[in-house]
């Protein structure tokens, strides 16, 4: 379970979180949405320790974050934007990393071969096109089994064929009990691939319930248009 309790996040005289009060638990896909912004990015952040929060409190199963960075063992993160160093290949990036969380043994080949990366193992970070970079983020981020995976818009860049890839991928760890939490902008990804919706709007937590539910409230007959719903109705 992960807790949030009036969480605030300033930067410098922004107030990009405003108290936001959250709870996530149970196996499942969490989708994070709002306009450009909102502070999605800030609160997965947050939740990840990457960045301090002005105050309020986090806490995952029950323990607080703060000063506690041994939880991070327990989550797996996909960033934005994939920077990596350009002057390694593949292979030694994946090397890298399994050093780096000391699971030096674990096998990739069953996601390199998913992914169909083969052939660009020994190619330069620096010389892969974007969708084959975040072929290996996904790599990178599925590898280590852990039990909450954060996605920070993990379709950017890929092909059809390996978003349905990415979306049966993230249906089998939600199979084995994991909470995963996501932002995208590709709403359509969002409607088929999540349990919840969690949409911020300036800073707070405007709606929280499941797609059908949203549709339902703002009478929509589609997703996409009840997503803009919600802008409209705080414009009015």
């Amino acid at each position: 379970m992960i807790e949030i309790k009036r969480l605030y996040k300033n930067f410098g005289k922004l107030e990009v979180l405003k108290g936001i009060d959250l709870v996530i638990e149970g196996k499942g896909v969490y989708a994070i949405l709002g306009p450009n912004g909102s502070g999605k990015t800030t609160l997965m952040k947050c939740i990840l320790g990457m960045v301090l929060p002005t105050s309020g409190e986090i806490l995952l199963r029950d323990e607080s974050i703060k000063k506690n960075w041994k939880y991070r063992q327990d989550i797996d993160y996909l960033p934005q934007i994939a920077n990596f160093p350009g002057n390694l290949t593949v292979k030694e990036l994946i090397r890298m990393i399994k050093d780096l969380r000391r699971k030096p043994d674990l096998d990739e080949t069953p996601l390199i071969n998913r992914l169909k990366l083969e052939p660009y193992l020994s190619k330069k970070l620096g010389n892969l096109s974007g969708g084959t970079k975040q072929k290996v983020n996904l790599t990178l981020t599925f590898l280590f089994d852990s039990p909450y995976i954060f996605l920070d818009e993990p379709t950017t860049g890929l092909d059809p064929a390996a978003l349905i890839i990415l979306k049966e991928m993230i249906e089998e760890e939600k199979s084995k009990g994991k909470i995963i939490v996501l932002t995208s902008h590709i709403m359509s990804f969002v409607e088929e691939i999540s349990d919840d919706i969690i949409f911020l709007l300036e800073g707070n937590v405007y709606f929280r319930g499941t797609a059908e539910f949203l549709k339902e409230k703002t009478q929509k007959p589609d997703f996409i248009h009840a997503i803009a719903n919600l802008l409209t109705e705080q414009n009015v």
